[in-house]
């Protein structure tokens, strides 16, 4: 395959930007996997069984406690003096409103998740309790209590860790936007070699497995929609293959538009839809009673926060089963969709503080999802007890229908059924599109501009996959090999909290550091320069002279001071990815003092170029010269200094470094020996 691409791009300029040592080990693991569960089902299924039961029964317990670190880690992020670090420069703003920023946290994470459990989980508890012989309220108390303990903070909890460092690690560091990021205090620029490239190759077969999974059962509910309506006159595979070739049509095209264009607007809309779903049966239905049970479920929650978050049952063996097929497999199932989703949400989430995002995603989602679980399961639970006699508890052990069996006790039966399947629908494209743009991404390292093609090869494959393992039954032995690899990246994600906050700890006390001396920025003698410096909105050839006239000759001057007292230093220029030119002056034992201004591109808004008190604005996107450093820090805007306060500049910086490396306690700043 490798000889493949390569003879595409030299023959017929076949353009890609695809990592192939990513990609490629990737997609030869993704098709062996999926020819052995499609051709061997029966046998892979069986294997895989064997392997789950074997960790869940025996390490169960590793589970509870790797999900239960995530928990008391992010809080306590969140807590302290760290929270108030940015992820992106101290100025960055955000780029979604906060609206639109929730909606697709919520569309990403769990959307399609809460349409298909949202009467299924606690009907399922309900029928079928953790502890037998209880009355039919206990019973109903403890279903909620479960639902929201495996759609709550635990769950949302494992998708911030991996978010919060993939999006630190990208926005402070300016670190490519990936898994492997997450280990550079501990790896240093190893992370760009083989192990980063291992890392991003687990990260990527584990979110199209996912997604691959999710589609394949997700069109079963649908189907079963459609049905009901009468659109369809059975679930025969034919159908579902036109399902799902609509729905990956529609989020392939969605993809190729672009994140903030697709999966944007796609949000918006369903979480509208999906509230006025919400809404409908909390108006429709038994109003009281579930705004009862909201009230008094989410005490009862707070209450056995503790007790709920290291319960193993290891004193109920009678239990145990329902614990590792409900809780582990939960946690599992949360852990093997964290470096999609994860990376989802660091994708989205530049501009907010670590406090704001942990605070966010910890509690947004799960409220929002305390609040529709209970709207729905409820509501399901009183109507099976006062008006069903029973009948929907029989449906408990067949998910694919129940939400339709609910609605049928409601007014407007086929007008919720029309705009349930309208919200499945919307969330199967956003979840297929975020997915398909994660995918790229790690498949070429983030890659900003990547060929069309290629998000339109990922739908492609994730198309044929999925069908195909439908065909052969081949979905469950997938899902559960998915679970499988749960633990392993179990292990990863601790090691990122580990990593995450060895940085965040380094970056607060370098914040925290005083400038010795201080450079004059701004004074009355180039006042009018900057005025007009102001009123410009740069385009790339003004940086470049910029770089080339103001930033070159700074640079010049230091070097030729720098080497009067036998200090090496050097000048170094880059053309790719953006124009930049950096002062490197060389260390033994320090890591080499690096700072460099590079043109990096900025989205002019609508409202500026139409503005009419203004100099005319050419084009929507302006450069500003940006300064970086050797710790893969980004800096600040420099395009108002002077030649003689650019050079004030790189001192202060330079002082600063040497402050700070110089008690050997800063190892960010320390080079790495030949062991390490």
């Amino acid at each position: 395959m490798n000889k493949l691409l390569s003879f595409l791009e030299q023959k017929y300029n076949f353009k890609t930007d695809f990592t192939k040592s990513v990609a490629l080990p990737s997609l030869t693991i993704i098709i062996i996997i999926s020819l052995f569960c499609g051709f061997f089902s029966v046998e892979a299924e069986a294997f895989f069984n064997v392997v789950k039961g074997v960790i869940f029964r025996n390490l169960g317990w590793l589970y509870v406690l790797i999900v239960t670190v995530f928990v008391i880690f992010l809080i306590g992020l969140a807590v302290s003096k760290l929270g108030k670090i940015k992820l992106g420069a101290d100025d960055t703003k955000p780029e979604y409103s906060f609206f639109s920023w929730v909606a697709m946290l919520f569309a990403a994470g769990m959307g399609i998740g809460l349409m298909y459990f949202g009467v299924a989980e606690t009907m399922a508890h309900f029928a079928n309790p953790a502890i037998s012989n209880l009355d039919v309220s206990l019973r109903a108390k403890e279903a909620q209590l479960y639902t929201f303990f495996h759609w709550g903070f635990h769950a949302w909890s494992i998708y911030g860790v991996v978010g919060l460092s993939m999006a630190y690690f990208a926005y402070r560091h300016n670190l490519p936007i990936a898994i492997r990021s997450g280990f550079y205090p501990m790896l240093k620029d190893k992370i760009h070699g083989r192990f980063g490239d291992i890392v991003d190759v687990f990260a990527l077969c584990s979110t199209f497995f996912g997604i691959a999974t999710t589609l394949g059962f997700g069109v079963l509910q649908l189907s079963a929609g459609l049905e009901s309506l009468g659109v369809i006159p059975n679930t025969s595979f034919e159908y579902q293959v036109g399902i799902v070739v609509v729905v990956m049509l529609i989020a392939i095209i969605s993809a190729t538009s672009g994140l903030g264009k697709g999966v944007k607007k796609l949000s918006e809309i369903n979480i509208i839809m999906a509230g006025a779903l919400m809404l409908f049966v909390l108006i429709a239905g038994p109003t009281i009673y579930i705004l009862s049970t909201l009230t008094e479920g989410i005490g009862h929650y707070v209450s056995n926060f503790m007790s709920l978050t290291f319960n193993t049952y290891a004193f109920e063996k009678d239990s145990q089963e329902w614990f590792s097929n409900w809780t582990i497999l939960y946690w599992a199932w949360w852990i093997s969709w964290a470096p999609y989703v994860g990376l989802f949400i660091a994708k989205i989430s530049k501009g907010r503080t670590i406090r704001e995002f942990i605070l966010a995603v910890l509690f947004i989602p799960a409220l929002f999802n305390f609040v529709w679980m209970t709207i729905f399961g409820s509501s399901a639970i009183w109507i099976d007890e006062y008006v069903a006699n029973g009948a929907l508890s029989e449906f408990a052990n067949n998910p694919d229908t129940l939400l339709f069996n609910f609605f049928t006790y409601f007014p407007l039966t086929s007008l919720l059924n029309i705009l349930s399947i309208a919200i499945i629908c919307v969330f199967f494209i956003t979840s297929a599109d975020s997915g398909i743009f994660i995918m790229n991404g790690i498949s070429s390292k983030g890659a900003t501009n990547s060929p069309k093609w290629q998000n339109a090869f990922w739908g492609v494959l994730l198309t044929v996959v999925s069908l195909s393992l439908l065909r052969s039954g081949g979905l469950a032995s997938l899902q559960t090999m998915t679970l499988v690899t749960a633990l392993p990246f179990g292990i990863i994600m601790l090691l990122l909290c580990v990593n995450l906050w060895k940085a965040l700890s380094a970056d607060n006390e370098y914040s925290m550091t005083k400038y010795s001396h201080g450079s004059l920025n701004w004074n009355d003698y180039h006042w009018k320069v900057r005025l007009q410096k102001i009123l410009t909105y740069s385009q790339k050839k003004d940086i470049r002279k910029f770089l080339n006239e103001t930033v070159r000759i700074s640079f010049e001057e230091l070097v030729s001071e720098l080497e009067k007292n036998q200090i090496e230093a050097s000048i170094v220029y880059h053309t790719t990815p953006n124009n930049s030119i950096e002062l490197v002056i060389k260390h033994e034992q320090l890591r080499d003092f690096v700072f460099g201004v590079m043109a990096q591109p900025q989205t002019v808004s609508e409202t500026l170029v139409n503005e009419l008190n203004m100099p005319t604005i050419d084009s929507e996107t302006m450069f500003l010269p940006i300064t970086y450093f050797g710790d893969h820090r980004m800096g600040y805007d420099i395009q108002y200094l002077s030649k003689d306060e650019i050079i004030s500049d790189v001192l202060r910086e330079y002082e600063r470094f040497l402050n700070l490396g110089s008690d050997g306690t800063h190892d960010l700043f320390v080079k790495p020996t030949v062991s390490e």
